[in-house]
């Protein structure tokens, strides 16, 4: 998101209306850089910093000179990535808001909507249909639909969560590995819980939603790919590195498998990349997050989390500086 047009992208003229009724903001003043007297003095003055994706880094010389400040509003993940120094504001009493439920909602309808459309084969039945200009052999399609399959879902961050959710009407069996969950949690949520072996091995299609950690990258390597039932789908919206790349095309080069991939490891793919001409792979260019409209729902919660601060009223989406610092 270019902060220039933060404001336009992220709220509608309702929203505007709601931000100016609660706050004393002006929608056109969009700091851009930080860098000039101008901008620092602006900030100086700030006591509910909005800011989003792409926005410039506030220095710890910057934040310390930011003497009135009181609110960080995030429009995105992570609070802490538009500061330099997180836990230094939080020793001062900076408190923090996040948009990470607001924007795993498009993620995980992307992702359900990809869980069943693999479930159909759907992907495959339209590059047959469009390459034979025939349907297929119906005698081919016995095992074609989303009755009674098996939905492994890789993590129950924001958006594994969301997507668990959307599961719930369907006639699915919903695996899940999140080793920081305890079983009756994962109950509650409406999956069984299993080791991340016995999970690639049970499921049709599984879908990926664990962070980018140390301990998670490359964390779907050979042996668990390996694992996957024949013609099962690895749908990842997370990050691509958290696949090692290589395992992947090699265990697509056999065809035993498919893939449904909205992040890659790097991104975008080199030109060169096999994974641009396997047929049995799926490719979008990381659409599965907020984008246009969907961003409108990030501003929503911006604008709700400000009328919160405003009325002296705690954040619904409280984002800790000082463990974000740590991380």
């Amino acid at each position: 998101m270019n902060p220039a047009s933060l404001v336009g992208e992220l709220f509608d003229e309702r929203a505007l209306t709601e931000l100016r009724r609660v706050a004393d903001i002006d929608p056109g003043l969009v700091l851009t850089s930080l860098d000039d007297e101008a901008a620092q003095s602006e900030l100086a003055r700030t006591e509910i910093l909005v800011a989003g994706w792409d926005a410039p880094v506030i220095t710890a010389e910057q934040a310390a000179r930011a003497t009135r400040l009181r609110a960080v509003v995030y429009a995105g993940g992570v609070a802490a990535t538009c500061l330099e120094d997180p836990a230094a504001l939080a020793a001062r009493g900076v408190v923090a808001s996040h948009a990470r439920r607001a924007n795993a909602v498009p993620v995980a309808e992307y992702t359900l909507a990809t869980i069943l459309l693999s479930g159909k084969r759907a992907f495959a039945a339209e590059r047959h249909y469009r390459e034979h200009r025939a349907a297929p052999d119906r005698s081919a399609t016995a095992d074609i639909g989303n009755y009674a399959r098996t939905v492994g879902i890789v993590g129950a961050s924001h958006v594994g969560r969301a997507v668990l959710d959307l599961l719930r009407p369907f006639d699915l069996d919903v695996v899940l590995h999140d080793p920081t969950l305890p079983e009756e949690e994962a109950q509650r949520l409406g999956a069984r819980l299993l080791p991340l072996d016995a999970l690639m091995a049970a499921a049709d299609v599984v879908s990926l939603h664990q962070p980018l950690t140390p301990a998670t990258r490359g964390q779907i390597a050979t042996r668990q790919l390996a694992l996957m039932p024949d013609g099962a789908t690895l749908v990842n919206t997370a990050r691509g590195a958290v696949v090692d790349q290589d395992a992947l095309v090699a265990e697509l080069r056999t065809g035993r498998i498919s893939a449904v991939l909205d992040v890659t490891d790097p991104e975008p793919l080199p030109r060169a990349s096999v994974l641009w001409d396997l047929p049995n792979v799926v490719l979008t260019p990381h659409i599965a997050g907020s984008m246009g409209r969907e961003l409108r729902r990030l501003g929503d919660s911006v604008v709700a989390e400000v009328a919160r601060f405003a009325a002296g009223e705690p954040f619904a989406h409280p984002d800790d500086l000082a463990v974000s610092a740590r991380r």
